[in-house]
Protein backbone atom coordinates (compact mmCIF):
# COMPACT_ATOMS: atom_id res chain seq x y z
CA UNK A 1 0.00 0.00 0.00
CA UNK A 2 0.87 3.44 -0.73
CA UNK A 3 1.55 6.25 1.75
CA UNK A 4 -0.87 9.00 1.29
CA UNK A 5 0.56 12.17 -0.39
CA UNK A 6 0.94 14.86 2.54
CA UNK A 7 0.43 17.36 -0.39
CA UNK A 8 -2.90 19.53 -0.24
CA UNK A 9 -4.38 21.35 -3.16
CA UNK A 10 -4.51 25.00 -2.22
CA UNK A 11 -8.00 26.05 -1.76
CA UNK A 12 -8.64 29.96 -2.89
CA UNK A 13 -11.91 31.84 -1.93
CA UNK A 14 -14.32 32.40 -4.98
CA UNK A 15 -14.10 36.20 -6.53
CA UNK A 16 -17.08 38.51 -5.77
CA UNK A 17 -19.39 39.01 -9.22
CA UNK A 18 -18.61 42.63 -8.65
CA UNK A 19 -14.75 41.92 -9.07
CA UNK A 20 -15.73 39.87 -12.54
CA UNK A 21 -17.40 43.19 -13.44
CA UNK A 22 -14.57 45.42 -13.02
CA UNK A 23 -12.27 43.03 -15.13
CA UNK A 24 -15.19 43.17 -17.87
CA UNK A 25 -14.88 47.00 -17.65
CA UNK A 26 -11.68 47.33 -17.43
CA UNK A 27 -10.84 45.39 -21.17
CA UNK A 28 -13.62 47.35 -22.57
CA UNK A 29 -16.88 45.12 -21.95
CA UNK A 30 -19.60 47.33 -21.97
CA UNK A 31 -23.33 46.36 -20.30
CA UNK A 32 -26.00 45.81 -22.66
CA UNK A 33 -29.63 45.19 -21.95
CA UNK A 34 -31.01 41.39 -22.01
CA UNK A 35 -30.50 40.63 -18.78
CA UNK A 36 -33.46 39.75 -16.41
CA UNK A 37 -33.13 39.78 -12.54
CA UNK A 38 -29.59 39.67 -11.41
CA UNK A 39 -28.53 38.76 -14.93
CA UNK A 40 -25.92 41.10 -16.36
CA UNK A 41 -24.49 40.78 -19.97
CA UNK A 42 -21.36 41.99 -21.36
CA UNK A 43 -20.62 42.67 -24.94
CA UNK A 44 -17.28 44.21 -26.64
CA UNK A 45 -16.88 44.79 -30.43
CA UNK A 46 -13.74 41.99 -30.75
CA UNK A 47 -15.96 39.46 -29.04
CA UNK A 48 -18.76 37.59 -30.49
CA UNK A 49 -21.78 37.07 -28.12
CA UNK A 50 -22.20 37.77 -24.79
CA UNK A 51 -20.36 37.03 -21.23
CA UNK A 52 -23.93 36.94 -19.08
CA UNK A 53 -23.00 37.25 -15.21
CA UNK A 54 -25.93 36.47 -12.92
CA UNK A 55 -25.52 37.41 -8.95
CA UNK A 56 -25.45 40.18 -7.04
CA UNK A 57 -22.28 41.97 -6.78
CA UNK A 58 -21.55 41.25 -3.46
CA UNK A 59 -22.37 37.82 -4.17
CA UNK A 60 -19.60 35.10 -4.88
CA UNK A 61 -19.04 33.92 -8.13
CA UNK A 62 -19.70 30.25 -9.24
CA UNK A 63 -16.04 28.64 -10.70
CA UNK A 64 -17.00 28.86 -14.60
CA UNK A 65 -18.40 32.21 -14.25
CA UNK A 66 -14.65 33.24 -13.59
CA UNK A 67 -13.34 31.19 -16.41
CA UNK A 68 -15.94 32.02 -19.05
CA UNK A 69 -14.54 35.98 -17.75
CA UNK A 70 -11.03 35.34 -17.61
CA UNK A 71 -11.65 33.58 -21.62
CA UNK A 72 -13.88 36.05 -23.04
CA UNK A 73 -10.47 39.03 -21.81
CA UNK A 74 -8.06 36.58 -23.34
CA UNK A 75 -9.51 36.29 -26.63
CA UNK A 76 -10.24 40.49 -26.81
CA UNK A 77 -6.64 41.00 -25.95
CA UNK A 78 -5.47 38.90 -29.01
Amino acid sequence: MRPRSAAKKSITMPRKVRELIQDLTEAGFYEIQGGKGSHRKFAHAKYAGAVTLSGKGGEDSKPYQEKQVKLAIEEVKK
